[in-house]
């Protein structure tokens, strides 16, 4: 199996269980790398620009709680 075309059809043919347990295995996978991503991001300095501006807005009161944007609606 080299293409993804080949992997979807496979997956077709999987029963429902097995392709459970695949959806589960791929959401860990997926967040693995996402927290892969965050640490080099981090590490490389990415993040600098965004995590002092949260520290500003923290240090101004510059904040709100988030039950607070979700009910502003």
């Amino acid at each position: 199996m080299n293409t993804l075309k080949e992997i979807e059809a496979a997956i077709k043919k999987l029963p429902e269980d097995d392709a459970r347990q695949l959806a589960a295995w791929l959401r860990a996978y997926l967040n693995d790398m996402w927290d892969e991503q965050i640490k080099t991001d981090l590490i490389s300095g990415k993040l600098d620009k965004l995590i002092a501006k949260a520290e500003a807005d923290i240090a101004a009161n510059r904040i709100k709680d988030l039950d607070e944007i979700l009910n502003d609606d």
